[in-house]
């Protein structure tokens, strides 16, 4: 596929350039301005048109939510409140009627983890937003350890007359879950170096290993000082962090900076809320970003709908951000935290042909509609088409 002149704003940290994109196999092979499209390729004729990277979603439920069927709810395993090994991609159809809206929204590329009924809740995986296979459309699995504090796993095991029913509970779990499977991994390392017996396989310690040795980090659900737990057990296992939601982050900016751990933020559809929603303010990822965080706007999909995330770029932009601060909250920022940058979340040469073409520059031009979603150069979605 060619697209010829369009702005293209790159994500990048350049400033918009009229210039085309050429796309094989997938990906970007040049960036140029009077590029030739081979005569079997696809062109589109993008003057007037921006053209930026496909959106990043990095925390939905999608496929595993049936907000309306309960036959539908495949993402949360309240069965256990120490579950790592449960995979999302397992629970994940890309043929739910909620899954097939995402592209409409301009979403090429989304995060789908676990629900936050347990304390430690699965795997989360990343994919593509088009396709019948999951399991070819994903690109990176696992990509996060799914963890939660707070009222989630409370309110499933309290109600119970189970543990957790605290916050003390919650943290003291997660600790001693973690610390064993430390000792299980330090075991194994162990017996692999000296020749003794490995110690009996356990499923959940082979689950966590991951994030003990660095290669994925925690994703932990958690929201006002809630997240000074996630930061300190983060540190004392010496994992990478992504605090998810993380409303009232203006309380706590300077520890929030200091962790290097990466914000996905929101949703907010309101400017605050109630109990742990309390603090859901917009300000709060300028005020991160500000910082240097690596903040990220999410969706929390299918509980709030994917044009949520352009809607909160916009509300950015309203509290002060700069349009391509804002919009780099939903490409590259995301792509980062989720460790897929290397392949979605900017257009540069090399990098998938996930490209979202709108008819003004959104997050600042208010009546800016998307036009076309392209995922790796095939269009997914078109307005004259629905139109």
């Amino acid at each position: 596929m060619l697209i010829q002149n369009a702005k293209i704003l790159d994500m990048t940290g350049a400033a918009p350039y009229v210039g085309d994109i050429l796309i094989r196999d997938g990906r970007i092979v040049q960036i140029g301005t009077s590029l030739q499209a081979m005569p079997e390729e696809e062109t589109i004729d993008a003057s007037g048109l921006w053209a930026m990277p496909g959106f990043v979603d990095a925390h939905t439920h999608q496929g595993g939510f049936d907000m309306i069927d309960q036959n539908g709810m495949d993402l949360n395993e309240m069965t256990d409140p120490i579950t790592p090994q449960v995979r999302a991609i397992d629970g994940c159809n890309p043929l739910d009627r909620n899954f097939q809206s995402v592209a409409l929204a301009g979403v090429t590329t989304l995060c789908v983890t676990p629900g936050s009924g347990n304390v430690i809740c699965g795997q989360a995986f990343v994919t593509k937003s088009v396709g019948n296979d999951i399991h070819k459309m994903a690109i990176k699995n696992p990509c996060a350890l799914k963890i939660a504090l707070g009222m989630n796993p409370k309110g499933v095991y309290g109600g119970k007359g189970k543990a957790p029913m605290t916050r003390m509970g919650i943290a003291a779990l997660l600790d001693e879950t973690f610390a064993k499977a430390q000792n299980y991994r330090l075991e194994k390392e162990e017996a692999y170096k000296t020749g003794k017996k490995m110690p009996d396989y356990n499923e959940k310690y082979e689950a966590m290993i991951p994030a003990l040795e660095g290669k994925i980090p925690l994703k932990i659900h958690c929201e006002q000082f809630d997240m000074m737990t996630a930061i300190e057990i983060a540190k004392k296992y010496h994992c990478h962090l992504t605090i998810e939601h993380a409303w009232s982050a203006k309380d706590f900016l300077n520890e929030l900076k200091n962790s290097n751990a990466d914000i996905n933020y929101g949703p907010v559809g309101v400017p605050t809320g109630f109990g742990e929603l309390t603090g859901a303010d917009l300000l709060d990822a300028v005020l991160l970003d500000q910082k240097g965080v690596n903040v990220s706007l999410i969706s929390d999909s299918p509980i709030l709908s994917e044009d949520i995330l352009l809607i909160q770029a916009g509300e950015v932009v309203r509290y002060g951000a700069a349009p391509e601060r804002a919009l780099r909250m939903i490409t590259i920022n995301p792509a980062k935290a989720l460790g897929v940058d290397h392949r979605v979340g900017s257009l540069e040469i090399g990098k998938d042909g996930d490209i979202v073409l709108f008819d003004g520059m959104p997050a600042q031009d208010v009546a800016a509609k998307l036009q076309y979603t392209i995922i790796e150069g095939k269009i997914v979605y078109c307005a004259w088409e629905r139109s």
